[in-house]
Parts: C-alpha cells; sequence; structure tokens
C-alpha cells in the first residue's frame, strides 16, 4: 500500500505556481528524514535494492542505475531524502561559485498536454560555500552524488575557466563525481564553452585539481557529428563520462513552448535519445555514459542501456508521476534483464552495439 497518494500531492500542487511546488516539495523532501516512520515506509515502498541492478562505478556501490538529475536540488540541501524516491543516486546543482538570484520570474512553465516543463531558471542557487557545507555535513552519507558545476552568470566568457577552478577547489573532497555544465541555455554564452579549446583546458584544470571522476554534460542541440567531436575531445582531455543530454532549445516541438529557457520531460525524448544513440554506438566501450532526456519508462531506461548507458537520470516526468515512476522503472529493468538472457546491468551496456562488434570481429 502507498503512503501517500501522489495524485492527490499532485492535483494540490498543480494549483500553485510551478516554482511555489518546487519549494514546498523541497522542503517536504528536506524533513522527511526527521520522520523515521514516513521515511522508511517510502523506503520500502519506492527504493528498489536488487543484485541484478547493482553496479560499482568509482569505487561507489550504486544499487539501482536511476538517478535524479540536476536542477532540483540546486544546492544539497534535499539528497538526504531523495533515496525515498526511489533514486540509485542523486546529481546536485548546478552551483556556481557565487549565490545567484538567477533570471527574472516567470521561468519554471509546465507543459502538462506534453507531460513536460521549460525552465529558464538560470543556475539559481546559494553558491560554493552554501553547498560545501552542506556536503560536510553528509560525509558519513553513504549514498552516490554527483555535484554539477557551472560559471556565474556575471562572469565573462573570457574568465570562466576562473569559475570552474574555483568550483573544483571548492568540491575536491566531496561527492561522487563532479558534472561541468556548459550545456544549459539558461546562461548567455554558456553553450559558447561547448569547443574544444575550452574543454581541453577545463579538463587540465580539473584533473590537476581533484582526483574525483569528471563528466561532460552535453547539450542536445547540436548534430551528432558535432556531439562525436565534442565527446572524444573531452575524453581526450581526461573526461571520466559523458552526460547526454539537457534540455532542449527547439521550440518547433510545441506550440505551447515560451521562446526562452530549456524544454525537458516528454518533448525531449526522442531527441535525446538520437544523440545519446550516436554517442552511445561511438563511446560505449571508451568511456561512462549517462543517458538524460525523457526517460518514462523501463523500456525507455533499458533501451538507453543498451545503446551504452551505465546510468539514467529522471527529473521532468518525476513531477507528473511521482516516485513510483522511479519504482516502476527499476522493477522493469529486473524483468527486462531476465528476458534478455543478463544477469546483471553491467550485462546489458552498449549490448546493442556489442553484437555487430562480435559479428566484424568474426568475419
Amino acid at each position: 500500500m502507498s503512503f501517500f497518494s501522489y495524485d492527490t500531492l499532485k492535483s494540490i500542487l498543480f494549483r500553485l505556481d510551478p516554482e511555489t511546488a518546487h519549494t514546498l516539495a523541497g522542503f517536504g523532501l528536506r524533513a522527511l528524514p526527521c520522520c523515521p516512520p514516513a521515511w522508511n515506509a517510502m523506503i520500502e515502498r519506492y527504493f528498489v535494492d536488487h543484485p541484478a541492478l547493482h553496479q560499482t562505478l568509482f569505487g561507489r556501490l550504486f544499487r539501482n542505475p536511476v538517478g535524479l538529475a540536476a536542477g532540483f536540488d540546486k544546492n544539497g540541501d534535499y539528497v538526504r531524502g531523495t533515496p525515498a524516491l526511489g533514486f540509485g543516486f542523486t546529481e546536485i546543482g548546478t552551483v556556481t561559485p557565487r549565490p545567484q538570484p538567477g533570471n527574472p520570474k516567470p521561468r519554471l512553465f509546465r507543459l502538462v498536454e506534453e507531460r513536460s516543463i521549460q525552465n529558464a531558471m538560470g543556475f539559481n542557487n546559494k553558491g560554493a560555500w552554501h553547498m560545501a557545507k552542506r556536503l560536510k555535513r553528509l560525509r558519513f552519507f553513504d549514498y552516490p552524488i554527483g555535484i554539477n558545476i557551472g560559471k556565474n552568470k556575471t562572469t565573462p566568457e573570457k574568465e570562466a575557466l576562473n569559475d570552474y577552478e574555483t568550483l573544483f577547489k571548492a568540491f575536491r573532497d566531496y561527492g561522487t563525481y563532479i558534472v561541468i555544465n556548459i550545456s544549459s541555455p539558461n546562461t548567455p554564452g554558456l553553450r559558447d564553452l561547448q569547443n574544444e579549446t575550452f574543454i581541453r583546458e577545463v579538463f587540465r584544470i580539473g584533473r590537476s585539481i581533484t582526483e574525483k571522476p569528471i563528466f561532460l554534460k552535453i547539450a542536445p542541440d547540436m548534430s551528432a557529428e558535432q556531439a562525436l567531436e565534442l565527446c572524444r575531445v573531452a575524453v581526450e582531455a581526461g573526461a571520466a563520462g559523458i552526460i547526454a543530454t539537457n534540455t532542449t532549445v527547439d521550440y518547433s516541438l510545441t506550440p505551447h513552448a515560451q521562446k526562452f529557457g530549456g524544454i525537458s520531460g516528454a518533448l525531449l525524448t526522442e531527441k535525446s535519445r538520437e544523440l545519446f544513440a550516436a554517442i552511445g554506438r561511438e563511446f560505449h566501450d571508451k568511456t561512462l555514459l549517462i543517458s538524460v532526456g525523457g526517460i518514462d519508462s523501463a523500456e525507455e531506461a533499458y533501451r538507453r542501456i543498451r545503446m551504452g548507458a551505465s546510468l539514467v537520470q529522471v527529473y521532468s516526468l518525476l513531477i507528473y508521476e511521482g516516485p513510483a515512476l522511479i519504482e516502476r522503472i527499476n522493477r522493469g529493468l529486473i524483468h527486462l534483464l531476465r528476458a534478455d538472457g543478463f544477469e546483471k546491468i553491467s550485462e546489458a551496456v552498449g549490448a546493442d552495439w556489442k553484437s555487430g562488434e562480435e559479428m566484424r570481429s568474426k568475419e
């Protein structure tokens, strides 16, 4: 029996402005660990911990492959509560060196008919000092955490490397991995940093400061050829992995879109999947891949895994379906793995391409 009806909760939250609803949901998640009966009930209901889903990555055990994508917990304030939603890991941020308020409101919109979200938040967060303080309190919290970092809006492009250097130093000893975010559409000029020179230099700086695995997160609004070249440069520069994709600025996907901000959720599914397929084919055996963008079922998650994803992430569709979505994805993955004869999820990672490689090797 469910601890609460998410449909009831959603009916209340959807009467509120989206940003107000987000704040209230975050408050509840932050309070949840302080109420052991509620915490235990939700863990039992939603958190799937099965040997078939276990993976040890970067020396850490991921008990299931479904993570909460960056954007929900911008400051690391709610991370203790996210396992109760069923997530096997959480990516916090995006965090900037200095606190910043983000873009003017309104900046968050529901596209209800399309089960999607459009946001123009602009990296609103309390800054690196606040997040580092929160993470210090989590020192004995045994749960994988990614830290998504980005430059301040007021930092000129020519000084962007200084911001990322500051952030690498701030989080050199925290979290499981660090993500370089140069793909958000909501900070002017940020996507211009998706170029070979910047990527090589930012990874050089990061690798000189921290031994934590560093990922590059890329945008969906580029050709497969451009994406593959950026990934190649990142891997050569020392990237431990690639996260694909961020939100899209393809407003032709819906007539209900605002003309600013990035779209996520079901509208992004096909676009994200197609780009990830190209990346997975090329890099599934070269680096660790995380797929995010419109993942709304076990079947969709499994497609990304067979394409090369070791991990997947969800955020926008959690808003529409609640934590039962995460539980369904994980339990569905167990059945899909068994149906294909896999004992562990690691055997399925990149399976779509491995069969072709085996055939070519025999020719």
